[in-house]
């Protein structure tokens, strides 16, 4: 079995307090699917970690009550 790509986790914006914003659109790493790397899809209801910077990723809850790391955030675009 092989795990995902790693990222460097300086690099990565999903690391940072910064930019998460509530109701913003991430994929987030659950604590069960950590060994598989498993991405869920959902947005943002609240932030957990209080630090500016996580290694892991900052901790949210999504809208769905499910916890996890945020490992992307999803760009969404304005339709004007």
């Amino acid at each position: 079995m092989t795990l995902p790509e790693k990222v460097d986790a300086k690099s990565n914006p999903a690391n940072y307090l910064q930019n998460i914003k509530l109701h913003s659109s991430v994929e987030v790493v659950l604590k069960k699917d950590q060994k598989t790397g498993k991405l869920t899809l959902g947005k943002v209801r609240g932030i957990l970690t209080s630090k500016p910077y996580h290694s892991r990723g900052i901790k949210v809850i999504l809208e769905s009550r499910k916890i996890g790391r945020v490992q992307k955030i999803i760009e969404e675009t304005s339709a004007s």
